[in-house]
């Protein structure tokens, strides 16, 4: 099968001392401190006007996916002088009203995700006609470029559960349960279809709710211990695949669980064998790269991927590779 592999590399500016006749050795020493100092913290020596981006997510709280994230735009806002603003809501009308304050703070640019497109598509059109430029991340590829936005940056959802429909098939499962924790969000929806598109077995979908973790458990292990034939779990999110595993437990079940996303703790799972696979995004780089694409097109008009999609994953990723990304999931930026 084949393997979506992406790279980003961070280019640090220098900055570059000019000393005058007669400076002393001691004021040079300083300064190389202090040149060592902002790379060590992201920082770059840039001439551009201090632009401000929003950015707004239908994240709720304490979601790690987001907040790696959000530490990648941040990260980027750091390096270009930027102003970065951050905010989020898991309820679609209260994202959309996040996205009309940031028009009316007459934000330089916005980055949004569109896990419900028609509930955000007058907010972000607003935004457009303001002269804001907007650049989606995560959710909505499929409707970004008719809302006007310059790009998309992440995976395709479709493409991602093809990924997850053939690495199943590759360890011989038969029948696998999508679990989807949040009604109404077309990319979870799009990963399900893509599994099933893909999987030469049967896929059951079985909707929970993603905000009350007790509930997700009991419904995966009720559909388990309902039918044992159910040799695959698939889970849409990080924090859920612990979730699936205590289910899978608790039906004396030996079905696989396999999972959207990587943290920390599923880096451990897979090393440790609880997981099968995990399907990684990067959203690291998709909330560094949406800042980077704005500051360019401010800056030059730039715009990567002639406004198509810029894919960021998917990316299968097994216990032997998820050793090699333990320290860059304990620091939290995979």
């Amino acid at each position: 099968m084949a393997r979506f592999r992406t790279w980003a590399g961070i280019a640090l500016a220098g900055v570059v001392c000019v000393c005058l006749a007669g400076c002393s050795s001691t004021g040079g020493k300083r300064a190389e401190d202090a040149r060592e100092a902002a790379a060590a913290q992201g920082k770059a020596a840039v001439n551009t006007p201090r632009w401000t981006f929003a950015m707004i997510t239908h994240s709720g709280d304490g979601d790690t996916f987001w907040d790696i994230v959000q530490s990648g735009a941040e990260q980027a806002a750091l390096k270009d002088n930027i102003d970065f603003l951050y905010s989020h809501d898991d309820e679609a009308q209260q994202q959309a009203q996040l996205v009309d304050a940031a028009v009316d703070k007459k934000v330089d640019g916005i980055i949004v995700s569109l896990a419900k497109p028609d509930a955000l598509k007058a907010a972000v059109a607003r935004a457009v006609r303001a002269g804001i430029p907007v650049i989606t991340v995560n959710s909505g590829s499929a409707e970004s470029e008719a809302f006007g936005a310059l790009t998309h940056i992440g995976q395709d959802e479709t493409i991602a559960g093809e990924a997850v429909g053939e690495e199943l098939n590759e360890r011989g499962r038969k029948k696998a349960l999508c679990v989807l924790h949040e009604q109404g969000n077309v990319g979870h929806e799009q990963r399900c279809a893509g599994v099933a598109a893909a999987f030469a077995g049967e896929v059951d979908d079985l909707y929970v709710n993603g905000t009350n973790m007790p509930d997700v458990q009991s419904a995966i292990e009720a559909k388990l211990q309902a039918d044992p034939s159910i040799d695959s779990v698939v889970t849409l999110g990080a924090p859920y695949a612990d979730t699936a595993v205590k289910a899978k437990q608790g039906a004396g079940s030996k079905a696989e669980i396999d999972t959207f996303d990587l943290n920390a703790k599923v880096a451990a799972g897979l090393e440790g064998g609880t997981l099968g696979f995990a399907v990684d995004q990067q959203p690291y780089l998709q909330g560094y790269q949406a800042v980077d694409l704005l500051w360019l097109y401010r800056y030059n008009k730039d715009v990567l991927g002639g406004g198509k999609p810029v894919l960021t994953g998917p990316q299968i990723i097994t216990g032997d590779q998820a050793a090699e990304l333990a320290a860059y999931t304990e620091r939290g930026t995979r």
